[in-house]
């Protein structure tokens, strides 16, 4: 059977979570459907194996960088559409049908689903940052923060070879422009947030981090008014209290960057840790 996708899975120590991820993804596909490749990168734990099953073909690298594990899992790839899935985010079959199906589509260049979250064991603050943060970036989303997204051949053409960034869905979001990407609604990933206040703002130091580096490649992530957050207050969307905790965290983040100096260097590791990703636009860059 020829497969209809191929589907690349960086995965940098990611033991506990690739092969979870990898039974939601195949427990309905057919066999030979999907062409799976997981890459391997720079581990030092068992990912290799964890991810070793029939139907998945996977690559080790001793170099870590999740740009670099993409580049040699996209080598690999068999067929187009391709789908580039961070190894710690849920897709199940029926949502990469969806994707293949709306990649089909006359002028479409790229997709992405729409996101859900695994708010298991997130606390409340955490929660309410995201739902404001999630109601402001909405309108505005496209292919980047959810953990996914798929490339026609065509659009393969304008995205690789993919430079070393941090924020490679942002890097690929900038890379086509209105209808030429979409997000499809039939379609969902799930993501785990990160569950306290302190470690959403370490991954902040990331956000930043890519964010710049976007920028100075020329591809700003969109950045977020004040008045966002009062239109929302206005119109109903968010209450007073999740205002204000949203930028009681904003405002932490902002002591902390000026305390630290932001001096931590650009990484290129291929986690996938998610609540705010590098690219997406964002109050506090």
């Amino acid at each position: 059977m020829k497969p209809m996708v191929s589907v690349v899975i960086p995965a940098h120590n990611e033991e506990a979570v690739v092969a979870s991820g990898l039974d939601t993804l195949l427990s309905a596909a057919e066999p030979g459907e999907f062409d799976v490749i997981v890459v391997a990168n720079g581990c030092s734990d068992g990912t290799a194996r964890a991810a070793a099953r029939p139907g998945v073909r996977v690559l080790e690298t001793a170099t870590p960088g999740k740009a670099h594990a993409l580049r040699l899992g996209d080598a690999a790839c068999r067929t187009f559409p391709r789908v580039y899935l961070d190894a710690d985010v849920r897709l199940d079959a029926e949502s990469v049908r969806a994707l293949v199906s709306a990649a089909g589509r006359p002028g479409v260049l790229a997709c992405a689903p729409e996101v859900s979250w695994d708010l298991t064991g997130v606390g409340w603050p955490v929660r309410r940052v995201l739902f404001v943060h999630e109601a402001l970036i909405l309108p505005g989303r496209a292919l980047a923060g959810v953990g996914v997204y798929v490339l026609t051949a065509e659009g393969h053409r304008r995205v690789f070879p993919l430079p070393d960034v941090i924020s490679d869905d942002g890097y690929v979001d900038g890379c086509f422009a209105g209808d030429e990407r979409v997000v499809v609604t039939e379609a969902r990933s799930l993501v785990r947030p990160a569950r306290t206040v302190r470690a959403h703002l370490a991954r902040r130091v990331r956000v930043r981090q890519g964010n710049r580096q976007l920028a100075e490649l020329g591809r700003p992530a969109r950045r977020l008014d004040a008045g966002s957050l009062r239109r929302l207050l206005l119109a109903g969307a968010i209450s007073p209290l999740d205002a204000a905790c949203y930028l009681a965290v904003l405002a932490a983040d902002r002591l902390l960057t000026r305390l630290r100096g932001d001096r931590r260097g650009w990484g290129t590791d291929s986690s996938s840790r998610h609540g705010e990703s590098a690219g997406e636009p964002t109050a506090a860059s």
